[in-house]
């Protein structure tokens, strides 16, 4: 039987209570480079993590080696969602467990509608949220149902992509670098969603080089440099902290 450990450790070695998703001494490597190393962090169930860092910190490939997507590979650590140890998975299996991942590039589907992209996320259970319900979180996406995917907004494409995974049955919201390229009026519109996608219950991680905007959404920060945890706490400590923020964040 499957059972993750009741405390784990943070990076600051101290024990914290039991969480929702453990990311306890992960290591990962691209080929030779070691690219996350021994990273450790909590998050719990229905919180919103906001996991910052410079360019090269290990963001990316933190949210990669959760997902299970094999590059980068994960050569050491556990990692457990909800008592299932995802270490053990592959990316499909982590997608079942309830992993989704939106990733940079969104990857909306060339010839596929709207609708026809969310459909397909729904081919094979488990089957998450219906395709009227999305519409009624996001009605620019209704409002498109039957337009190509790839010729909607940067902004409705990132929607898209957000609501793709909710047709599926996930349970932690993995987002890397949602914002980028969008107008401040659509990051606003996002980060609404993402507070309601919150109110369901769902566990979200942001990945984002706008760390003002990810830091105000979060209720927790992980700050990372060259792959290792420097900071594991408050959102609105490291908004407040300037010095911590010039020193890792460059902001």
């Amino acid at each position: 039987m499957n059972a993750k450990p009741e405390f784990n450790k943070n990076a600051n070695n101290a024990a914290t209570a039991p969480a929702f998703l453990s990311v306890w001494d992960v290591e990962a490597y691209y080929g030779e480079s070691y690219i996350v190393q021994g990273i450790s962090f909590n998050v719990h169930e229905g919180e919103i993590l906001a996991l910052l860092g410079r360019n090269g910190a290990g963001k990316t490939s933190t949210l990669r080696t959760i997902a299970r997507l094999g590059d980068p590979q994960l050569k050491h650590g556990e990692i457990w969602l909800d008592h299932q140890p995802l270490h053990k998975m592959a990316s499909y299996q982590a997608a079942q467990a309830g992993i989704g991942l939106v990733p940079e590039d969104r990857r909306i589907i060339p010839g596929l509608t709207v609708e026809e992209n969310l459909q397909l996320a729904q081919i094979a259970p488990p089957i998450g949220w219906s395709i009227e319900r999305v519409y009624d979180l996001f009605p620019r996406l209704g409002e498109r149902r039957k337009q190509e995917g790839v010729t909607l907004s940067g902004g409705e494409q990132q929607m898209l992509s957000i609501a793709r995974a909710l047709c599926r049955d996930i349970k932690v919201l993995l987002l890397d670098e949602p914002y980028e390229g969008l107008a401040p009026v659509i990051v606003q519109e996002i980060a609404k969603t993402l507070n309601v996608i919150r109110d369901q219950g769902i566990t979200t991680i942001i990945v984002e080089q706008n760390a003002v905007a990810a830091l105000k959404l979060a209720d927790r920060a992980v700050i990372l440099d060259t792959g290792s945890v420097v900071y594991d706490g408050s959102a609105q400590e490291v908004l407040d902290d300037e010095k911590l923020r010039a020193e890792y964040l460059a902001i």
